[in-house]
This record gives structure tokens, C-alpha cells and sequence, in this order.
């Protein structure tokens, strides 16, 4: 009888010894037992860009075996911090997220880098003197996407160009660099000027707000580097409502190139888009499997992108993922 129940008690004890090291949602560090866990802060779903963004990390998370733990920031910086601290005490494997903003960012990831948790930048990058808080940032060249709107603009404009710029969130990298790309490829065209910049927030509503207002304060507007589709689209609304025709009357530039934007580009309404591939799941679980176990990676990985005209985008319309 004595026997019996020491040997209940030892099958009762292996039991939640077992469960109490598999019930945490940890990963295993890359040493092949539990599933590799990935905590993934993502800015928000503000654009068509972010939503192709998000289901593509969810569907490769899934296609790669990878155990994803996934927040939505809503575009603020605090709730991704809240995020990635939530994910270090979680213990995950590892950390990836498309920064909100630039700054504001070395306490969390010395954070992470103390429990030696690497981290991954997606998308956007962090103004950051210490490059060993995180491994490698995937995405795309920002000032590039900047420099060809602007190079576009100068090859196919005849005679002054007032341009009104409608910025994505202020402080965020591809704000940043998009405008500093674009004011490069400009430079010395005395006929082409920057007479108006705001932000939109890299949202529609926002980018049809804007537009309202610069055609009250700026009715000469001539040309609209939006920097993303989204506010390119609403910027579109609001210049049908002044009574005017976009892609006539006004030429409109964008940079992402998703479907809705290239169907704006085929319908002529849009005379430009840069793209900015936001399908970047497979490369982000392929980076990290090989962070996690100790792999050495590049620094910065740059994706292929191109650029479309409204002929260009037609063809390629009715095979477009996002």
C-alpha cells in the first residue's frame, strides 16, 4: 500500500515538474525541443503597407514553426516598450519590432541585451549610437525611396513645381529619410519648390485632412509627394472635392505601392508610386533562426524594390499580393 502511493506521488510530481517547464510559452534557445518564440511589436495597422506587413509575419511565423507572440502598438511608442518588457519577462527567444518613432529606444533593448535576448529591427530603424542592442535590421532604404520620388519629379516636370508634402509620422525613420531623399534629388531645380510640409500620420483620414487644409493656404499646388499611398489616397478625396483632378491638375507621388495605391496609379489618378515591399516574413523567421542560435548575420539587410508607372502598374495590377 506504502508502495503504491509513494509511487503516485512521484508520477504526480514528474506531471508538474513537466508542465510547469512547457506552460510558460518559452522557447528553447534554437537547441531543437520546444518551439522558438518570437515576440513581435508591431507599430500598428495605420495603412494598407502595415496590414500586408503584419499577415505576412504571421504567415511565415507559422509556415517557419515559429511561436509568435504578437502586440499592436496603435502607433505609440509607450505601448511597444510595454511590449518588448513584456516579452523579455516572458523569456522569449527573440525580440523583432518596426520601431514607432527613432529615438527613446536604449534602456528597453539594453533590457533585452542584459537577458541576452537579441533583438531584430524590422521595417523601420532606431537612432541609436549602440549598434550591439540589436543584431540586424531588415527593410527597406528609406532615402533611396526619397531620391527616386525626387528624380521622377525632375524628368517629368514642365515648368514650376510647387510641391506640397505630406509627411508620414513625425520622428518615424521613413518620414525622415523619404524627405531627405527627396530634397537630395531636387537640390539645384530652382524650378521645383517644397512650398508646403505636414504630416499625415501615414494614415488616409490624415493625408485627406492635410490635403484640405494646403489647398486653403496653397491653392497653387501643382504636385503632391505623399509619403505613402494611404495619404496619397486621401489627398486624392480631398483634391476631387476642391473641384480640381488629381493626376491632371495635380501630380501626385506616393511611396509603398500597395494594391489600392496601383490602382489609383492604373486609373491615372496617381502619376508615380516608389514601391516599399512590406512582405518581409520569410526573411525576418530565416534571421531568427540563425540570431538565436548564434549565427553571425549581416548588420542591415536591404530588400529589392522597384518603382511603377501608371502604364507599368497595369500590367502588373491583377497579380499584386498586397
Amino acid at each position: 500500500m506504502f508502495k503504491k502511493i509513494a509511487m503516485i506521488g512521484c508520477a504526480l510530481a514528474l506531471a508538474t515538474l513537466t508542465a510547469c517547464g512547457s506552460g510558460d510559452g518559452g522557447g528553447s534557445k534554437g537547441s531543437g525541443g520546444d518551439k522558438l518564440v518570437m515576440g513581435f511589436a508591431q507599430v500598428g495597422a495605420e495603412s494598407g503597407w502595415r496590414t500586408a506587413n503584419t499577415k505576412s509575419v504571421r504567415e511565415s511565423a507559422k509556415s517557419a514553426g515559429i511561436e509568435l507572440k504578437f502586440s499592436d502598438a496603435q502607433q505609440k511608442q509607450e505601448n511597444q516598450i510595454k511590449a518588448i518588457r513584456s516579452y523579455i519577462q516572458q523569456k522569449v527567444d527573440v525580440i523583432a519590432f518596426s520601431p514607432v518613432v527613432e529615438t527613446g529606444w536604449d534602456a528597453v533593448l539594453l533590457e533585452a541585451k542584459r537577458a541576452k535576448i537579441p533583438v531584430i529591427l524590422t521595417d523601420r530603424a532606431v537612432d541609436s549610437s549602440d549598434t550591439s542592442l540589436y543584431k540586424t535590421f531588415l527593410g527597406s532604404d528609406f532615402v533611396e525611396e526619397g531620391r527616386k520620388a525626387g528624380k521622377w519629379l525632375t524628368e517629368n516636370t514642365d515648368g514650376p513645381a510647387k510641391v506640397a508634402e505630406i509627411q508620414g509620422t513625425t520622428g518615424a525613420a521613413p518620414a525622415i529619410d523619404r524627405q531627405k531623399g527627396f530634397k537630395e534629388a531636387i537640390a539645384g531645380k530652382s524650378d521645383i519648390r517644397i512650398v508646403a510640409s505636414q504630416s499625415g500620420d501615414f494614415t488616409r483620414a490624415g493625408g485627406k485632412q492635410v490635403m484640405e487644409a494646403l489647398l486653403k493656404s496653397h491653392p497653387d499646388i501643382n504636385v503632391v509627394y505623399a509619403h505613402n499611398d494611404d495619404m496619397g489616397l486621401g489627398a486624392i478625396e480631398a483634391i476631387k472635392a476642391a473641384g480640381k483632378k488629381p493626376g491632371t491638375d495635380i501630380k501626385i507621388i506616393t511611396v509603398d505601392a500597395v494594391k489600392a495605391g496601383m490602382q489609383a496609379l492604373a486609373d491615372g489618378e496617381i502619376n508615380y508610386i516608389v514601391e516599399c515591399n512590406p512582405l518581409l516574413g520569410d526573411q525576418l523567421m530565416d534571421l531568427a533562426k540563425k540570431v538565436v542560435k548564434g549565427e553571425k548575420v549581416p548588420e542591415r539587410v536591404v530588400t529589392e524594390e522597384t518603382a511603377f508607372t501608371s502604364e507599368q502598374a497595369a500590367k502588373v495590377l491583377k497579380d499584386r499580393k498586397y
